[in-house]
């Protein structure tokens, strides 16, 4: 990662969470990148960028190369005199998005698995959280008139905030990073394997 992205000296608890960041073991396919963070809502603030890339061949594209599956942004905010609205001292502010086949449009039944599958991997990792909200996006786009030949596109998004309860920070940014993974379509990974630290830039 590149500069940390704080505003003024860090703490030694923002210091902390960043070391966790560093270290959290991402799949590979998922990459990171610090980018400038947010100046007025915290005092301590580190904002990552991360895409879920596969190599085309995996997907059948005979050209080779690399595709983007999924896109989204993870920001940590540190606040030592505890916001009300955070019930804590740190707040985690995310958002995920990735192309859907367009049969899902219609399907009356997504926001509620978008939403379940949040709640899912960070109860898996075992993270302790509150004060959680968020809102599930389904994007439908039709071409018309010169680019109707375009075949209709579902996006989904996935905007959720959340105030970690203990633990490491990185447990939290693995968690979010599954769930970028999920919507990006990759099958989990199998039981047993550890992913290695995630690609950073």
């Amino acid at each position: 990662m590149g500069n940390r992205g704080t505003i003024g000296s860090p703490s030694q608890a923002f210091a902390d969470a960043m070391r966790d960041l560093h270290a959290a073991r991402l799949r590979p396919e998922v990459r990171v990148t610090e980018v400038p963070a947010p100046s007025r809502i915290a005092p301590y603030a580190v904002a990552l960028t991360a895409e879920v890339i596969t190599s085309a061949s995996e997907w059948g594209h005979a050209e080779g190369g690399e595709d983007e599956l999924a896109s989204g942004r993870f920001v940590l905010l540190h606040d030592p005199s505890c916001p009300e609205p955070w019930a804590g001292e740190w707040r985690a502010v995310t958002f995920a998005r990735a192309e859907l086949e367009p049969e899902m449009a219609n399907d009356p039944m997504l926001g509620d698995v978008g939403w379940a599958w949040l709640v899912d991997a960070l109860d898996a990792h075992g993270v302790g959280y509150t004060a959680e909200a968020g809102t599930v996006t389904r994007v439908v786009s039709q071409s018309y008139a010169g680019l109707a030949d375009r075949a209709p596109t579902v996006e989904m998004e996935v905007r959720a905030s959340w105030t970690p309860v203990g633990g490491s920070m990185g447990d939290h940014l693995v968690a979010w990073s599954d769930v970028l993974c999920t919507i990006a379509g990759l099958p989990p990974l199998p039981e047993g394997v550890i992913p290695l630290p995630g690609q950073r830039r």
